[in-house]
């Protein structure tokens, strides 16, 4: 589809990879719903989306709460008089071994580590797609719903319930893919390898480095490129239930 005047979701869009997705969609034209529950980053968004050339507004909505969730779509539609996309992108990380022992001492993975990114990560991934899904066939309008996993989802150390999600995530959007095809509504994913975004960059140089060293590309991903696939995505419409990797040839 072309973006140009097409109204897309963001979830996670006031920082980061979700910024950097909606300024690159915004200067195609694309009328973008920013979501994020960081309302001074949201707005800062918006404007960055505006000087780009498009239309952006914000929206604060937790992902994992099916009550915020429903109102933002409907609030979304009624505000751009329509919506055609989605891009969830909104996440969080609560790293830590499943049990670990340090001096003799034993420690375990809180449930309320797991439980957290479970319900934002894969939960809130649920719960968007399915409000914008319906929203959209309610609407007869096509379009397309990309979600963000991962390449942890092919298991990290120290990352069970991230990996998890992220798994959970790109076997959904197959499923997503299958189903909402009759309704003309494709359903990709993007999984990113080691990106350049402020949490990368708060790392310990000589951690950054060994990281850095183990991607065949030798260096991390630009935020940039990430933007340019999801944009990809979309306008092609012959791709639907595939995970894109980028990753610098990590996972090979």
């Amino acid at each position: 589809m072309q973006l140009k005047d097409k109204v897309i979701i963001i979830t996670g869009g006031g920082q980061g990879l979700g910024r950097a997705m909606g300024e690159y969609l915004a200067a195609k034209g694309a009328r973008l719903a920013l979501v994020d529950l960081n309302q001074e980053r949201l707005d800062e968004a918006v404007q960055a989306c505006k000087q780009a050339g498009g239309d952006a507004r914000a929206y604060l909505c937790n992902v994992a709460d099916e009550e915020q969730v429903s109102h933002m779509v409907n609030q979304v539609s009624q505000d751009f008089g329509g919506l055609d996309g989605l891009v969830n992108n909104a996440g969080i990380l609560r790293d830590g071994l499943t049990i670990k022992v340090k001096d003799g001492e034993l420690s375990k993975m809180s449930l309320a580590q797991w439980q957290s990114v479970i319900d934002v990560n894969l939960t809130g991934v649920f719960l968007c797609t399915r409000e914008v899904a319906a929203k959209m066939v309610e609407l007869k309008r096509q379009g397309a719903i990309i979600n963000i996993s991962s390449i942890s989802r092919a298991g990290n150390m120290g990352q069970a319930n991230y990996s998890a999600a992220k798994a959970g995530v790109a076997a959904d959007t197959v499923v997503w893919a299958r189903e909402l095809a009759r309704y003309g509504i494709r359903v990709a994913g993007v999984a990113p390898g080691f990106i350049e975004t402020e949490m990368v960059a708060s790392m310990k140089p000589e951690a950054l480095a060994k990281m850095t060293a183990g991607i065949p590309l030798q260096r991390l991903g630009k935020p940039i490129e990430i933007a340019h696939s999801v944009a990809y995505i979309f306008e092609n419409d012959y791709f639907t239930g595939r995970i894109l990797e980028l990753d610098g040839g990590l996972r090979l």
